[in-house]
């Protein structure tokens, strides 16, 4: 049986952006055939302030750092330990991105292994589930919660669930691939319950413009036999003029909290003509993460007017 290796991984880092911050913590588990056989973790000192938004999640302050191996001296360790061999790791673009902007920085160079995103497979494997972070797969696959959001429990965490989700995924994608010679009358039938999705949603929208009215006409909570009580709120709400209301509520540091931004309308400003490169770039520069998603879509016939 050919040995089949890969890498799981997880960094700690200064911040989210991977084109200004840095790694200080790396871990990586070695899988051969699924089974653990080897472990590398180290603490890096990047030189660099840590965020306070990042060391609240890991722990990790700069004091730790002191005295931790130099990025020179201990990526070249880190490489070799991963070999040319995929790394394995949850929302892999976030870790594969810092590694691939380090080895360029300090070797001149490009991180070029594969990556295997174990959100993506749990999300597949797993549509149901709201929340597709690492607490949700190993709470799934009951992994090690020991040491958690430091790099090594979040890597042996991924190392001992994700064999077991590697099989589900691929098990349902084999799946998926027998049916690819149907994908005509799939599709006819995607269409279908995605009318009927709509035409339930329609039903239950009724319903609940009659128990809106049953309650404006003085009814009282109803139950039902399985315990679920029917009930009424009634609250109001307002709009505000934002440029009246933005100094007040930066000073009192609800901002952030009081306005959401609109990334994929930034994204959008990125991508077309309407700002300048300088204005680009300037956006550019405040990016703090980065993620992917792959979808299709569906393209309606013209209707005769």
């Amino acid at each position: 049986m050919p040995k089949e290796i890969e890498v799981v991984i997880d960094v700690e880092t200064t911040g989210l952006d991977y084109t200004k911050e840095r790694i200080i913590e790396f871990a990586g588990v070695k899988l051969v055939n699924g089974k653990i056989k080897d472990k590398f973790e180290t603490l890096v000192n990047p030189h660099q302030h840590i965020r306070k938004s990042s060391q609240a999640i890991h722990g990790i302050s700069e004091a730790d750092l002191e005295g931790a191996p130099e990025e020179e001296e201990i990526y070249p360790k880190i490489f070799e330990f991963i070999g040319d061999a995929p790394i394995v790791a949850h929302n892999a673009i976030f870790d594969y991105s810092f590694l691939n902007k380090t080895s360029k920085r300090l070797f001149d160079k490009p991180f070029e292994n594969n990556y295997i995103d174990t959100q993506m497979m749990f999300k597949e494997v797993y549509p149901q589930y709201e929340s597709c972070g690492l607490d949700s797969l190993v709470s799934v696959f009951q992994g090690t919660n020991e040491k958690r959001h430091r790099a090594m429990g979040d890597a042996m965490a991924l190392a001992e669930c994700y064999p077991k989700l590697k099989a589900l995924y691929y098990q349902k994608y084999n799946w998926q691939l027998s049916q690819i010679d149907h994908v005509e009358y799939l599709f006819e039938r995607y269409l279908r319950l995605q009318s009927a999705i709509n035409t339930m949603q329609s039903e239950i929208q009724d319903l609940r413009s009659i128990f809106k009215i049953y309650f404006e006409r003085g009814g009282k909570e109803i139950q039902s036999n399985t315990g679920e009580i029917l009930t009424y709120n009634h609250k109001k709400t307002f709009s505000y003029d934002f440029s009246q209301i933005k100094e007040t509520l930066d000073e009192i540091g609800a901002l952030t909290k009081a306005v959401k931004l609109n990334n994929s309308f930034v994204d959008r400003l990125v991508a077309g003509n309407s700002v300048s490169q300088e204005v680009k770039d300037k956006i550019k520069s405040a990016r703090i993460e980065i993620s992917e998603n792959k979808s299709f879509g569906i393209i309606k016939p013209e209707k005769n007017k």
